[in-house]
């Protein structure tokens, strides 16, 4: 622990409003280098590697930066337990977008190559599905549009738009049961 805050005998709070009205990443630093061991920890859990939970204990560290400015915090450990465990998950999230192609869908013999009409009906769902999207609340489009197409979680969902968790979650849903609804009757 640091000297200067074993001394003062301060909350963690109190360190983050420091911070929040200077901007001294040294107040940040040292009250993150506290939860280090823990932060790794979570880090090491989700990754199983060594090396990339180091890089993610810094990368948490950067986002922990822009991310206290916009958050009213009551308790720091908790706040950074879930953030780091939302980083992680995140990490891995996209680390398993990587396409697996099956070898019989590359010969030229295959049935999608053999039916052109199977990429046109595609093409067609897509765009009826991007018009159906454009008829749903405001709300509803771009809380859709943020979950699924830039793959976000609710919280980062919720602090890109301004909606409360709850509200995130009902837009999501609702909207998803909108748009459904809309492609159906569209495909009647």
């Amino acid at each position: 622990m640091d000297p200067k805050r074993k001394e003062a005998n301060f909350p963690d709070e109190h360190f983050v409003t420091v911070f929040k009205d200077s901007g001294d990443l040294q107040v940040l630093g040292n009250l993150y280098k506290n939860y280090m061991p823990l932060v790794y920890g979570v880090c090491l859990k989700y990754f199983k590697n060594p090396e990339q939970s180091q890089d993610a204990v810094m990368q948490i560290f950067e986002q922990l930066i822009h991310k206290l400015r916009n958050h009213e915090v009551k308790n720091f450990k908790s706040w950074l337990y879930v953030l780091t465990r939302n980083f992680c998950l995140m990490e891995l999230r996209k680390s398993k977008k990587v396409t697996i192609v099956n070898i019989e869908d590359t010969f030229v013999e295959s049935d999608a190559l053999l039916h052109h009409d199977d990429s046109d009906t595609k093409e067609n769902r897509l765009l009826l599905m991007e018009a159906c999207l454009e008829t749903l609340v405001e709300e509803q489009q771009q809380t859709l549009k943020l979950f699924y197409l830039e793959q976000r979680c609710y919280t980062e969902v919720a602090d890109r738009t301004g909606y409360e968790l709850k509200k995130v979650k009902s837009y999501i849903q609702n909207g998803k049961r909108n748009l459904k609804i809309c492609i159906e009757k569209s495909s009647e």
